[in-house]
């Protein structure tokens, strides 16, 4: 029986790789985003609020991010019947709003980046921007 099992972590410099790949698309399709990366863990690594984006998007964002982590899918693939109760259960944490997708290195999922502020096809266009960055199985 193993006790132990090796694993992958995003670094720093995949989040900030990440983080200015989302940046970069946002502004060319001219919406300023709120971009949050979590670990696999759902611990904070990068977020940033560009100018002009709104406020409260971050939060949205960060439950995005939470969620693509959690559940190593999209969150728009939670299921509707189910989005209220799994958000009143989790105090918010849980979305099914488009826009949080999961970062999949070599077959593991390494975390979460989500994405807010603009339409769903607007966010997700940023999110799969900053995958590309560090050349995800996604």
């Amino acid at each position: 029986m193993a006790y132990t099992v090796s694993t992958h972590n995003l670094t720093h410099s995949g989040a900030m790789a990440m983080l200015q790949a989302a940046i970069s698309k946002a502004e060319e399709i001219g919406q300023p985003q709120c971009i949050v990366i979590v670990d696999a863990s759902g611990e904070l690594l990068a977020e940033i609020r560009m100018t002009g984006a709104k406020f409260l998007s971050r939060k949205s964002a960060l439950s995005k991010a939470l969620t693509a982590s959690s559940i190593r899918a999209g969150s728009e693939t939670v299921p509707e019947h189910v989005r209220p109760f799994i958000a009143m259960a989790t105090g918010g944490l849980v979305t099914g709003l488009p826009g949080g997708l999961p970062i999949i290195i070599d077959g593991v999922c390494v975390g979460g980046i989500g994405v807010g502020s603009g339409s769903g096809d607007q966010d997700l266009a940023v999110a799969s921007a900053a995958l590309r960055a560090v050349d995800t199985d996604v």
